[in-house]
């Protein structure tokens, strides 16, 4: 069976960053059989979600990449809920909200999607999404399509057993508890709130947290303390409501990103003796920015 991909695929605007350049191939499963397939086909290809957790160098990646917005099945069976990797987490907030169902309130600001979301055990208001799940099934890479209990699966603050075994996500199952659907609506309502007021929206193209918490140093209030509040580097800043955000003010490039967050590493490392570690990932081929990703990863 021929896949379908695209050759030189500018992925710039898929991203919520608007940073990146060509991609060599990308490829777009719409099924798991398919997805599996490919995963086999190309054993260490990057999957990438929705693109909000990612800086893609501005000079593009020399290599072949699958793309998972096309796995986008619900299924809605009482109070079980079976997700694809590529569903938006708003979109599965709003549907299980439409049929009763709690758990997914915090998902509802979230521009990631569930096979992310489960990969890095995405939290936030009190709820994460390890909280409901039931079953994971993932490929490990290497061996083959694997299904894993919630017990199984090693969930803690931004991780899960994704990382130490190399995982990629492709559908979880999930079990939600009833509750009327006006009151879901009021705390996602506040959830939206809380996420307008505290983040910076998509109008300023950004990429989330950009550090990792450490345990009992908010990386944001240790950033601020550092000044961080008046760095910039060509056409991105810091937020100037959060010193833990980084927004595009135009056409920033990824040297940019890269050298912003070396430089807000390096002044805590310096205060504190605190190595704050990234919260987003990098994807690409340019030798200067790779030196840098790994510096900023020591």
């Amino acid at each position: 069976m021929t896949e379908y991909f695209e050759k030189d695929f500018d992925i710039k605007n898929y991203t919520t960053f608007k940073i990146g350049g060509k991609i060599s191939e990308a490829y777009f499963p719409d099924n798991i059989d398919e997805f599996v397939r490919l995963l086999q086909k190309y054993p260490n290809i990057p999957v990438l979600g929705n693109l909000s957790n990612i800086l893609i160098s501005s000079s593009g990646y020399d290599g072949k990449v699958i793309l998972t917005h096309k796995m986008n099945n619900i299924s809605i069976d009482g109070t079980t809920v079976i997700a694809d990797c590529g569903v938006k987490g708003p979109k599965l907030s709003q549907q299980v909200c439409a049929a009763n169902l709690s758990g997914f309130e915090f998902m509802i600001g979230f521009p990631g999607s569930v096979g992310g979301e489960v990969y890095m055990n995405a939290s936030a208001h009190g709820q994460c999404i390890s909280d409901n799940i039931r079953t994971v099934t993932c490929y490990r890479r290497g061996h083959g399509v694997v299904k894993y209990s919630k017990d199984d699966m090693g969930f803690d603050y931004r991780t899960s057993r994704c990382q130490k075994d190399n995982l990629v996500v492709l559908q979880a199952k999930f079990e939600l508890q009833t509750k009327d659907s006006e009151e879901i609506k009021k705390q996602m309502d506040e959830n939206l709130k809380f996420r307008k007021d505290h983040q910076p929206s998509l109008v300023l193209p950004n990429c989330g947290s950009i550090f990792k918490n450490p345990i009992g140093n908010p990386a944001g209030r240790l950033l601020e303390s550092v000044g961080a509040k008046q760095l910039n580097a060509g056409e991105v800043r810091v937020w100037r409501n959060h010193s833990n955000f980084i927004v595009n003010t135009g056409n920033g490039t990824s040297m940019d990103v890269l050298s912003l967050m070396y430089e807000l590493r390096e002044r805590v490392k310096d205060t504190y003796n605190i190595a704050l570690e990234p919260e987003i990932k990098y994807l690409g081929s340019n030798k200067e920015e790779l030196k840098i990703w790994q510096k900023l990863n020591q």
